[in-house]
């Protein structure tokens, strides 16, 4: 028969592979896709939280995460107000929910998903102006308790979500259609 030492290591196996699974979004960032010729700031309004399930700390979280990957990774000057380019939105959601259900009917792991509605307008060029929801994810262990890994999966989450909303911009900046759902690509361990 199986050894019981067999099987203690391979659901010790398990549990780890499964605190380590994460899905994570990337992006190529080409700043020459700006046009800093026309497009010298950004002005990105504070996001306020609607979800239903709301956790304080995330509205400023991502508004100055989103802030900083423009000021970090472009030329533009980012402001408070009035910018060639502005954006605006508001958190829509905070969810939490269960995967994966085990032999003994309690879930293996849960899903924390944070969704952004964003509104961007190009004020020289108004055809580059668009609405658009962006949502990404993190897995974690339903043995661990949200609020010792929360911090943690929010900071992978606004910088997936960021990564996103910076990367369609630039695409809506060249002229790049194509990308009209959102732009989940993932790539899971």
């Amino acid at each position: 028969g199986i050894q019981p030492g067999l099987i203690m290591k391979t659901r010790l196996l398990l549990l780890v592979l499964l605190l380590l699974q994460a899905c994570t979004i990337s992006y190529k960032f080409n700043a020459a896709s700006i046009d800093y010729t026309t497009i010298k700031s950004i002005s990105i309004k504070d996001f306020p939280n609607q979800a239903v399930l709301v956790y304080p700390p995330l509205s400023q979280r991502f508004s100055e995460g989103l802030r900083d990957i423009y000021t970090q990774q472009t030329r533009l000057k980012v402001l408070k107000q009035d910018g060639d380019l502005r954006v605006e939105g508001e958190i829509t959601g905070y969810e939490l929910s269960s995967l994966a259900a085990q032999a003994d009917g309690y879930a293996a792991e849960t899903k924390l998903t944070v969704t952004v509605n964003v509104r961007y307008e190009n004020t020289k060029n108004e055809k580059e102006n668009f609405e658009q929801r962006f949502s990404a994810f993190q897995t974690f262990s339903s043995t661990s308790m949200l609020e010792d890994v929360q911090d943690a999966l929010l900071e992978e989450i606004i910088k997936e979500i960021t990564e996103s909303i910076k990367s369609f911009f630039e695409d809506g900046l060249t002229g790049v259609v194509e990308k009209t759902t959102g732009m989940v690509l993932e790539s899971c361990l």
